[in-house]
């Protein structure tokens, strides 16, 4: 099962350190990839385990380029 993690801050930006840390944490969830987003007071991190979809494509976060928008999931 892949590993989600995730920050949301109300006074400070998120810090991308600690999420790098969080997502560090899950690699035995998801020792196939990583990767995290920070935008303002949002950080979300992912770690993938590959069982059906192995292309590089499926890679997370997902970034909307034209909305500057990145989510992750468990899918």
């Amino acid at each position: 099962m892949c590993g989600v993690c995730g920050e949301l801050t109300f006074d400070a930006n998120a810090d991308a350190a600690s999420l790098a840390a969080m997502a560090e944490t899950l690699r035995p969830r998801g020792p196939d990839a990583g990767g995290f987003f920070v935008q303002e007071q949002i950080g979300l991190g992912h770690r993938r385990l590959s069982i059906l979809d192995l292309t590089p494509t499926s890679q997370q976060p997902m970034i909307d380029s034209g909305l500057g928008r990145g989510i992750v999931f468990n899918g």
